[in-house]
C-alpha cells in the first residue's frame, strides 16, 4: 500500500510539471512576435559591455571624414559661463566633424529631345544617363534613381510598410510620396533587377556547396512558401505555391551533385544525386525537446544521441585546429557511424523516441557529411540567417497582395542580399540599375559561376 501510494505521488508530481510545462510552452506560442524570454533575468547579471583590460580590444570610435562640405567657426563667448568674467583667453584651436544627412529635395528638369528618323519614320527621343524611364506626359514627374533605390531599401531590407517609407521620405527630405507610388515603385525595381535576378539563379545553380531552408508566406491571403538557396556568395530566394521537392529541382536541378545542407525536410531527399548534410542543430534541439519531457529510460536514447553529436563537433574542431590526422580522422568517424547504427538498431518503446528515431534511420548517411567534407557546415545556420531578414519583414506585412508582388519580393530579396554578401552597396547598385538602359544593366556576380 505504502509503494502504491508513493507511485501515486510520484505520478501527481510529474503531472503538475508537465501541465506547467504545456501552459508555458502555450502561453509562449501565442507571443511570436514579442521579444525572446527565457525566464525572470538573474538576480546578479554579469556588468553589460566588454570587460576592462588588455583582451578587450580596439576602442571603437567614428572615424573623421576625408573632406568636407562646409566649415563654421565656433567662436569664444562675450564671457566666461561660469563666473560671468568678461576677459577671456583664447589657447587653441580644435576640430570637430560632423556627417549630415541633405534634407533639401535635389529636383531636375530633363529636356527629352524628340525627333523622327527620316530613314524608317519612326519617334526616337534622347535620353540622359540619370533617367530611369522614358515615361512622358502625366508620367514625366518621377522620383530619382537614388530615391527610389532608397525605399526599396526601406521596404525591403528595412521593413518599413509603405505608409511609413512616405512619411520617412516626407519627413526626412520633404518629398511627397504615397502609399500607390512606393509600390508601384516596387513593382518596377523587380521589373528592372529581373536580368539580375536571372543572374543569381544561375550562380547558385552551378555552385559547389548550397544550403536551403523554407517557411510559410502568404501571398493574397493564401498560403506560399518562400524558400532560400544559400552560397558564401549569393542568395535566391523563390515565392512558391508548393513546398514539395520540385521546388529544390527548379532550382538546383534534378541532377545537382554538389553538396547540399538542409534541415532534414523531406522534400530535399528529392536531390538524389547531391550529397547531403542534415542539420545537427535541428538535431539536437529535438533530442533537447524530448529530454524536457521523458521520464525514467526514455531518457536514455535523446541522451546517447546528443552525447553522439557533440562528440562529433568536438571531432571537427580538433580537425580544423589540426590536432587530427586524416587517417585518425576516417577512424574516428567511422566509430562514429558505428555508434549512430548501433543506437538506431532496436525499436523503441516510447513513441516520441521512436520518431526520432525514424528520422536518423532516413538521414543516418547524412549525419556526418560534414567531418568527410570539410566544405560543408555541419548545421544549416546559413539558409536560416538568410531567412531571418524576411521573417522579420513577415511580422510587419505579412506577405504580399499579389502574386505580382510576390515576384518582386523574391527578386529584390535576392539581390539585397547578394549584394550584402558581395560587399557593395545596395542602395547604388539598385540606382545603378534603375539608370541603365534596356539590355545594358550592370553585372552583379562574377562569371562564370563556381563549380
Amino acid at each position: 500500500m505504502a509503494d502504491l501510494e508513493a507511485e501515486v505521488g510520484r505520478l501527481r508530481t510529474e503531472n503538475e510539471r508537465l501541465k506547467a510545462l504545456v501552459e508555458e510552452l502555450r502561453r509562449g506560442g501565442k507571443r511570436q512576435a514579442a521579444p525572446f524570454a527565457k525566464g525572470p533575468p538573474k538576480a546578479d547579471p554579469k556588468p553589460p559591455g566588454r570587460k576592462p583590460g588588455d583582451a578587450y580590444g580596439r576602442h571603437a570610435h567614428r572615424e573623421p571624414p576625408t573632406g568636407y562640405d562646409e566649415e563654421h567657426e565656433a567662436l569664444l563667448p562675450e564671457s566666461c559661463p561660469h563666473c560671468g568674467g568678461p576677459n577671456l583667453e583664447e589657447t587653441e584651436v580644435a576640430e570637430q566633424y560632423q556627417v549630415e544627412i541633405p534634407r533639401q529635395p535635389l529636383r531636375r528638369r530633363f529636356r527629352v529631345h524628340v525627333g523622327r528618323c527620316r530613314h524608317c519614320g519612326r519617334r526616337v527621343q534622347g535620353r540622359h544617363p540619370l533617367q530611369t524611364s522614358n515615361a512622358l506626359g502625366a508620367a514625366a514627374s518621377q522620383l530619382g534613381p537614388d530615391a527610389q533605390a532608397l525605399a526599396v531599401h526601406l521596404n525591403k531590407e528595412a521593413g518599413l510598410s509603405h505608409g511609413k517609407v512616405c512619411r520617412v521620405f516626407q519627413a526626412a527630405f520633404g518629398i511627397p510620396l504615397s502609399r500607390g507610388g512606393s509600390a508601384q515603385i516596387i513593382l518596377r525595381a523587380g521589373e528592372r533587377c529581373a536580368p539580375q535576378y536571372r543572374e543569381i539563379l544561375l550562380y547558385v545553380r552551378h555552385s559547389a556547396t548550397a544550403y536551403a531552408d523554407e517557411t510559410g508566406w502568404r501571398v493574397g491571403g493564401l498560403l506560399w512558401w518562400l524558400w532560400a538557396f544559400v552560397t558564401t556568395t549569393a542568395t535566391a530566394y523563390v515565392i512558391r505555391h508548393s513546398r514539395g521537392g520540385e521546388v529544390p529541382q527548379e532550382i538546383l536541378g534534378p541532377d545537382y551533385v554538389g553538396l547540399f545542407g538542409h534541415d532534414g525536410w523531406r522534400p530535399y531527399e528529392a536531390l538524389e544525386h547531391a550529397r547531403h548534410q542534415t542539420c545537427l542543430q535541428h538535431l539536437l534541439h529535438r533530442a533537447h525537446n524530448l529530454l524536457e519531457t521523458a521520464t525514467r529510460g526514455a531518457v536514455r536514447f535523446p541522451r546517447a544521441v546528443k552525447d553522439l553529436l557533440l562528440d562529433s563537433l568536438a571531432l571537427r574542431d580538433r580537425r580544423d585546429a589540426g590536432e587530427v590526422s586524416p587517417h585518425g580522422l576516417a577512424v574516428v568517424t567511422g566509430r562514429l557511424e558505428a555508434r549512430l547504427a548501433r543506437l538506431l538498431a532496436p525499436p523503441k518503446s516510447n513513441p516520441d523516441n521512436e520518431r526520432f528515431a525514424n528520422h536518423l534511420r532516413r538521414n543516418r548517411d547524412w549525419v556526418f557529411t560534414f567531418l568527410r567534407e570539410p566544405e560543408i557546415e555541419a548545421t544549416d545556420w546559413m539558409g536560416e540567417q538568410a531567412m531571418r531578414p524576411a521573417v522579420v519583414n513577415r511580422k510587419v506585412w505579412g506577405g504580399n497582395r499579389t502574386p505580382a508582388g510576390a515576384q518582386a519580393q523574391e527578386r529584390l530579396l535576392s539581390v539585397l542580399r547578394t549584394c550584402w554578401q558581395q560587399h557593395r552597396c545596395a542602395v547604388d547598385f539598385i540606382s545603378q540599375v534603375l539608370r541603365a538602359p534596356f539590355g545594358h544593366a550592370p553585372r552583379l556576380l562574377p562569371n562564370p559561376a563556381p563549380t
